[in-house]
């Protein structure tokens, strides 16, 4: 017994061993990677990241991520700035401007370091991002902190030749390791109704051992003294008459032996096997892999693969998830006037909804006969005309329109402020340009893609934007009249970076006649509040405009500008320098409210849309999994209109938006009373939460109504929603359903959502690596999660959990046998079968066929599976049923046993 038990217990430390190193060796590689630090006297060498220690001086390379959390002592530019990308951080692809202070500008090469020295005091470890607290004591002068002058580790260095910082936390005492949680153990549903199966075999088991040593104890007791043979006069202990007790209790612990073949020890790490070699097949499915970028499916966990079958609720997020995550500039609006033939995405998508709407009815009222709408009439109805304007396909630029391209826009009515609209594109944004060898191009590195998009809509219009020094920016402007493009140079005097709370950000730019401009570009309801009277002019022309680029699923920006005169100017400038200079905790509130003063009585000039498109097959694929009942919640950061367009197929959209909390009661009320009041058996409902709303959903006393009203929705999209958010619906979706959840995502900020659903998914797009490093399976493109769920889902469910029944049935007829055989011979411990085949029978000539079946039958074949994703659910169903693995496998042990058992045990099989 123990021989077998020790093999199957050495294989499941060796598999968790193999594991273990695999991450070990992974975590060294990254300990291991070389920084250059400051070793003394001006020079700097390589150490290891996990050498690194508090106060040390490292300078870190383009490129580069920083190895630790650090502060900002100088940079390649002269002014101390760097730019930043924090993927792996926050999820975010922008780049973000970090800014050294002005007393340590001066250490900008190895050898002003040789006689450096300093002192930092700081805020304890924490996890917050974006906050910072501290100062720096350097030349006797004590100077405040902020996260501005902070670098964070697993960051990397963009558009800067090298940075100068100095060691502020290491290891664990980093943010972003502050904010890593222990990944949660998880285990599929089928393991832990298997081992309820268990425990009722291990009660089994004790049970028949007891009815065996009481038969002995008789048997010793009453009837051994008349066997001679045995000669029990001679015998001590185990077969001693005159104490019964002692022999039924040794013969209990014979017994628990003898049938504990009952227990599969070998089903476990039968399993385990099973398991790892479909993830190997799920890793090596070619219909998963990526040809663009290469990237093949990974299961990062075999411990969840038949819990695939299972997902009931899909919670996914929707930027790089959903959509590609790179912009299009699709429309825009300039002077009241709109401009941009293209089609949407959901604008397109609501037209064949349209199409096949009124083509159901025609059929219905007309199956003979009548107006057919094709796919062919729809794509003629929704195609640009201009076939002479157009050109191969640009990444970042889908817009047509002949009014505007190669020129036309100076033919135009308001032609001034058409050009003033793309100037404003061409020098509003903290870009960096790089030159293309090959082509003499540009691509720019942007803090957003929508930014990237803008600069390249400017370069198509005719203003190409190609140089940026400190002070300066430079744009080449093409005019039908002129052959050459013309380089024009404008000074900036001012950057009022975007955040959060502005929703907006300005520059202000003196042109080469000396004339000041403060160029604006924010959200439309943030830009019109800033309107002086006369630059309203096209305020209502262009607010319909942005209410129908919502409403295609478009992201809008509105544009102002405003002349400034220099006395003016130069009075707020001093005002703004003394923000920018002050020490204090309320140094961005000061920053804040000066910029206000300076971004008002704007002009209008027109409002942008960009358009993130869908990744290729995602309608495809949500149509399959709907197919399948399976249901889908989009957890984003886009504004509710955006978000709306989501649930654009649903026939009716509840949208809530908060007011105070007793109306969002209300609301839910009135939103579940409708749907009970709905006859059209058809109707589908959507509903539309934002963030605050959700904040009063999610808490106690109204979670539950919340949940109750969702899950009878078929979409559900919360906008606007935060990480932490994200986390707390798919536990409640989890918990409140007791269904299997699974979540989706590509950034940093999908972590907590993905490792809090019974199944993550992590998605390789162009956010960083977090969302995938925290997944149990990983995939390149969305549209592969049909198949992941659809079909090896279907076959891994299925296979492991007729493998169950299988196990369960061989030893349960192995083990009752025996004990059949024990009643015939007086209980004596004494077995039917030859050691040797007892000793092999858990291990290899029973689990081997059985493993077999585990890994490479299947029932239908993928095809099928694609086809008829209802059919599966309908299969899903029965297997869910919790007493089907029980009732299953004790109906064919009983039917086998009578049927195949030893002729021998015929005669009691028969009696019973």
């Amino acid at each position: 017994m123990i021989a077998p038990l020790a093999f199957v217990i050495g294989l499941s430390m060796a598999k968790e061993a193999m594991e273990d190193s695999r991450r070990f060796i992974q975590d060294m590689k990254v300990n291991m990677r070389k920084a250059r630090v400051h070793k003394g006297d001006g020079v700097f060498g390589p150490k290891p990241w996990m050498k690194l220690r508090v106060g040390d001086v490292v300078k870190v390379e383009k490129d580069k991520f920083f190895p630790v959390d650090l502060l900002l002592v100088s940079s390649s530019y002269e002014d101390g700035i760097c730019y930043v990308e924090t993927m792996n951080l926050d999820g975010e692809t922008n780049l973000k401007v970090k800014r050294a202070l002005e007393v340590t500008l001066s250490l900008d090469d190895d050898m002003s370091f040789k006689d450096f020295t300093g002192k930092i005091s700081c805020e304890d470890p924490n996890s917050n991002l974006y906050t910072f607290v501290g100062n720096l004591e350097y030349d006797r002068q004590i100077y405040p902190l902020d996260p501005s002058q902070i670098l964070l580790r697993d960051s990397k260095l963009k558009n800067t030749a090298y940075i100068y910082g100095v060691v502020i936390f290491t290891g664990h005492d980093s943010k972003v390791m502050q904010n890593g949680t222990q990944s949660p153990s998880k285990r599929s549903r089928v393991e832990k109704q298997m081992d309820k199966i268990i425990y009722i075999l291990f009660c089994l088991l004790v049970l028949i051992s007891l009815i065996s040593s009481v038969g002995f104890g008789l048997n010793t007791r009453f009837q051994m003294p008349q066997w001679w043979y045995v000669q029990p006069n001679k015998i001590a202990d185990l077969h001693d008459p005159s104490n019964p007790f002692s022999s039924a209790f040794l013969h209990w612990i014979t017994a628990l032996i003898l049938y504990g073949y009952l227990i599969p020890i070998s089903l476990y790490v039968s399993i385990e096997v099973v398991k790892v070699l479909q993830a190997m097949f799920i890793n090596k499915d070619t219909h998963m892999y990526d040809e663009e970028s290469g990237t093949p499916a990974q299961a990062r966990t075999s411990n969840l693969n038949e819990e695939l079958g299972q997902v009931d609720t899909i919670l996914s997020d929707k930027t790089g998830t959903l959509t590609c995550n790179q912009m299009d500039f699709l429309k825009c609006s300039i002077a009241g006037k709109a401009y941009g033939t293209r089609f949407s995405e959901v604008e397109l998508a609501a037209a064949r909804q349209m199409a096949l709407n009124v083509d159901n009815q025609v059929f219905e009222s007309t199956p003979k006969s009548g107006v057919h709408v094709s796919e062919i009439e729809l794509e003629t109805v929704v195609t640009c005309k201009d076939k002479k304007y157009q050109k191969p396909p640009i990444n970042g630029f889908s817009f047509e329109d002949s009014r505007l391209m190669h020129g036309n826009w100076s033919k135009e009515p308001n032609a001034d402020v058409i050009l003033l609209f793309f100037r404003i594109l061409a020098i509003c944004h903290t870009a960096i340009p790089e030159a293309k060898e090959k082509t003499g191009g540009f691509t720019y590195e942007a803090e957003s893609p929508d930014e990237g998009a803008f600069l390249i809509a400017a370069r198509e219009f005719g203003l190409e934007f190609c140089k940026r020094t400190q002070s300066s920016v430079f744009v080449r402007e093409r005019y039908p009249s002129s052959k050459k493009p013309i380089e024009r140079g404008y000074k900036i005097l001012n950057v009022l970076d975007f955040t959060s709370k502005r929703k907006r950000m300005s520059v202000i730019v003196q042109d080469k006649d000396g004339q000041l401009f403060l160029f604006c570009k924010g959200a439309d309801s943030i830009i019109f509040d800033r309107l002086s009277k006369n630059g309203r002019m096209y305020e209502e022309t262009t607010t319909k405009h942005l209410k129908d680029y919502g409403e295609g699923g478009l992201r809008t920006l509105a544009l102002a500008y405003r002349k400034l005169e220099e006395v003016e100017y130069f009075a707020w400038n001093n005002e703004f320098i003394k923000a920018k200079t002050s020490i204090g905790g309320d140094r961005e509130a000061m920053l804040g409210k000066v910029s206000d003063l300076m971004e008002r009585d704007l002009i209008l000039v027109g409002a942008t849309a960009v358009e993130d498109k869908p990744q290729k097959g995602v309608p495809q694929c949500i149509d399959k999994l709907a197919q399948a009942g399976l249901k889908i919640w989009v957890l984003t950061g886009d504004k509710l209109e955006t978000a709306i367009n989501i649930g654009i197929l649903s026939t009716f959209i509840l949208k809530f938006v908060a007011t105070v909390k007793d109306n969002i009661v209300m609301q839910i009320t009135n939103a579940s009373q409708m749907i009970k009041l709905e006859k059209d058996p058809h109707a589908a409902f959507a509903l539309i939460i934002d963030e605050k709303t959700l904040s009063y959903a999610l808490e106690d006393d109204l979670k539950h109504e919340f949940l109750n009203l969702a899950v009878v929705c078929a979409s559900v999209i919360c906008c606007r929603v935060s990480p932490k958010q994200k986390a707390l619906v798919t536990r409640l979706v989890k918990q409140g359903t007791g269904k299997v959840t699974l979540a989706i995502g590509d950034g940093a900020n999908d972590v907590g959502m993905i490792q809090e659903a019974d199944i993550g998914v992590g998605i390789s797009g162009v956010e960083g690596m977090q969302a995938v490093m925290a997944s149990d399976f990983a995939i390149a493109q969305f549209r592969f999660l049909e198949r992941l769920l659809v079909v090896h889902g279907h076959w891994c469910y299925k296979k492991i959990a007729q493998m169950i029944c299988y196990f369960f049935y061989k030893n349960i007829a192995f083990g009752l046998t025996l004990f059949y055989f024990e009643a015939l011979a007086s209980f004596s411990g004494q077995s039917i079968y030859d050691d040797l085949y007892m000793l092999l029978f858990n291990v290899i000539l029973t689990s081997l066929p059985v493993i077999s079946l585990g890994v490479f039958k299947q029932d239908v074949s993928s095809e099928i599976c694609l086809q008829a994703p209802d059919n599966l659910l309908k299969f899903s169903e029965l297997l869910k049923s919790r007493a089907h693995h029980v009732e299953e496998c004790w109906t064919i042990t009983w039917i086998h046993i009578y049927k195949f058992a030893n002729p021998i045990v015929q005669p009691a099989l028969q009696g019973l």
